[in-house]
């Protein structure tokens, strides 16, 4: 039998901690080297503290003895670990790869960290396709995280959207708090930047974290008087009116270096086709961003290679900007391995 205070493992899991509480007669929270809690079933636990308790029952002797009294665990409310100062609605979005120094060389694990003394209930979902998949849902206590899936290297390059509905609470206050509802678009491209995952305070390993929050101005408006809000409007009036009267000259020319390196940190598992389509979709958003601030001329620096890449330019702009000019940028300046683009005279 497990009691509270005893150090178990995860029987069909790496880690364990020392038990904190019951959350049902089935159900105990661990709490790991780092702090966290985690739910986990009586079942799945090896206990370190009596190992004798792991050991099966033995078959019962023949002779008669005065049966033993049951007597029922007291169930604990579990309330999370409370900090002191840790009143905010702060919760993450994680994504810890298992291999640290390569991400794509492994699964990414992604948790949900509430870094806050409210109990939150969450729904996560994933969006694909115009339709909303249900993936998870539970609790998580005060200052703990949970592992909502992993994700493997098949899936890195069509992952769906991420979203999270969260209702926190405390025990004794005075009013409801509005649910949060977030969606995360994430760019495939970030997991394979070793700069995306940094050092955290929830985990040993570099992670991607993402702040989880609602509506934040609506409801900093909502706390303002009425004094105060107008204070704000005029604020935001006079800074949009320097805005507007301080006229940027556009650029002359803008360069692309498209080698890939220079698009991606690390390259490493993307066949030459994958490479080749984030050069295209960067010619395209460059092109674009280009146009809309009335840049004269933009300059894709390609190298020479086999000309597959120089290519790929040429048909990209003939389908999809075709009233733009194009020709191979200047000999002296770039060699043979640049395309030129005239978008204004």
């Amino acid at each position: 039998m497990i009691k509270v205070g005893d150090r178990v493992k995860f029987l069909n899991d790496v880690g364990g901690g020392v038990v904190t509480g019951f959350i049902g007669k089935n159900m105990v929270n661990v709490e790991n080297e780092d702090g966290f809690e985690i739910p986990y079933p009586v079942s799945q636990l090896v206990n370190i503290s009596a190992p004798g308790m792991n050991a099966e029952k033995k078959e019962q002797k023949s002779e008669k003895t005065e049966p033993e009294r049951k007597i029922q665990a007291k169930e604990v409310e579990v309330k999370g670990r409370i900090i002191e100062g840790k009143n905010s609605a702060d919760f993450y979005f994680c994504m810890v790869p298992v291999v640290s120094n390569n991400p794509v060389g492994g699964d990414i694990e992604l948790f949900l960290a509430n870094d806050s003394n409210f109990t939150v209930l969450y729904h996560y979902s994933h969006f694909s396709n115009g339709k909303n998949y249900s993936v998870k849902h539970g609790t998580v206590v005060a200052n703990s995280r949970i592992l909502l899936e992993s994700l493997g290297q098949n899936k890195l390059n069509e992952i769906p959207d991420f979203g999270f509905q969260l209702l926190y609470f405390q025990n004794e206050e005075n009013d409801w708090r509005e649910p949060i509802q977030k969606r995360f678009k994430i760019n495939p491209l970030k997991f394979y930047k070793e700069t995306s995952f940094q050092q955290n305070r929830f985990f040993e390993k570099n992670a991607m974290i993402l702040q989880i929050a609602g509506n934040i101005l609506k409801t900093e408006i909502d706390k303002l008087s009425e004094e105060d809000f107008k204070k704000v409007v005029k604020s935001k009036q006079e800074e949009q009116e320097q805005k507007f009267q301080v006229k940027k000259k556009p650029q002359e020319i803008v360069e692309v270096d498209l080698h890939i390196n220079e698009l991606i940190d690390n390259a490493y598992g993307l066949s030459n086709i994958e490479m080749l389509q984030l050069q295209r979709e960067r010619v395209e958003t460059e092109m674009r961003s280009a146009i809309q601030a009335g840049v004269k001329k933009i300059v894709f620096i390609h190298g020479v290679g086999q000309g597959v890449l120089k290519k790929e330019i040429s048909d990209l702009l003939k389908s999809r900007f075709p009233k733009y000019s194009f020709h191979d940028a200047s000999f002296q300046e770039y060699g043979y391995g640049a395309t030129m683009v005239i978008l204004r005279k």
